[in-house]
């Protein structure tokens, strides 16, 4: 049984020695026939040296580098392209997807499900903000998005190879892994754990806006609920403007004074812009989305891959 780990890595130097240190030991009772892809963006630090280090003592780790800096999402998927394992498994490398829980998911694996998912428990280190952005925003994606996404669950998770060839063939921009996954489907297990701090250096990835971009993806990649909403917005004020004209002409009927003025002008005309504003975003979101995918541009390129077969 061949086993793939898929490392996405920017400016890591501080993590990948003790990564591989825990890695190891946790790999030798599981499989001896493994290899771990280090997918990494151009860094300006030490952190495709010290990944050659490694590998000059050890043929099982590799290296793809890619011609500019691509993102931790297509940095998953091109490790996902360039993986042989029978089993692939992705994870960070700072040590917050405990290596020592490889163990049990493989055994689920073995077990027969496609699909293993670490659910975390508890979030140690992280800011409240970002958790409760995080609840939020898996309770709004599985409420309207057409596929379901386990909460607190994020990319590390293992796969089987039919899965991973499934995700590969779709040729999604904004590689949204927890999505696509739940888009290809097959067996699916949970595996609880709790999430330590991250082990060195600072977290390449925005606490806030990064959640905000995974969630706004769930949202507008798998669910068109966003325009129907606009969609019910417009009947509500059009109704209300109705309602509005039948109550100012019932006033005119009768004679009486309409108190209203400049004030409720301006609060209305500002209200009708804010609505009108957002339909627009709404729309551009998606247009966005399928100026992207229409373009057609590579996810990404690769500019060195050491450690693999020749790709035809």
């Amino acid at each position: 049984m061949l086993l793939s780990i898929i490392v996405p890595v920017y400016k890591e130097e501080k993590n990948i020695p003790e990564f591989l240190r825990q890695l190891r030991p946790v790999l030798a009772p599981v499989t001896a026939d493994y290899e771990i892809i280090f997918s990494m963006d151009p860094s300006p630090d030490r952190t495709e040296e010290i990944i050659l280090q490694h590998r000059a003592g050890d043929g099982r780790v590799k290296l793809l580098k890619f011609s500019r800096r691509v993102g931790q999402p297509m940095a998953t998927l091109a490790g996902l392209e360039y993986s042989r394992g029978d089993a692939v498994i992705v994870m960070d490398v700072d040590l917050q997807d405990p290596p020592e829980l490889i163990t049990a998911m493989v055994a689920r694996w073995r077990d027969g499900f496609d699909i293993v998912l670490p659910q975390r428990r508890q979030r140690t280190g992280e800011p409240r903000l970002k958790k409760f952005v995080s609840i939020i925003g898996y309770k709004i994606i599985n409420r309207i998005a057409d596929v379901q996404i386990p909460p607190n669950t994020g990319d590390f998770r293992l796969m089987s190879r039919r899965v991973v060839n499934e995700l590969v063939k779709l040729k999604e921009s904004h590689g949204f892994l927890r999505g696509m996954v739940a888009v290809v489907g097959f067996r699916q297990t949970l595996l609880p754990f709790d999430r330590p701090p991250r082990h060195a250096g600072e977290t390449n990835y925005n606490r806030f806006l990064g959640s905000l971009r995974i969630g706004s993806n769930g949202i507008f990649c798998f669910s068109t609920y966003a325009l129907q909403l606009s969609t019910i917005m417009g009947f509500i004020i059009a109704g209300g403007s109705l309602l509005l004209t039948a109550i100012y002409l019932f006033y005119k009927l009768m004679g009486w004074t309409i108190l209203w003025g400049n004030p409720t002008l301006v609060i209305l005309v500002s209200f009708l812009g804010g609505i009108q504003l957002i339909s627009v975003g709404i729309l551009g979101e998606y247009i966005g989305r399928i100026y992207e995918e229409v373009r057609g541009r590579p996810r990404f390129i690769v500019d060195q891959s050491i450690g693999f077969e020749p790709r035809r």
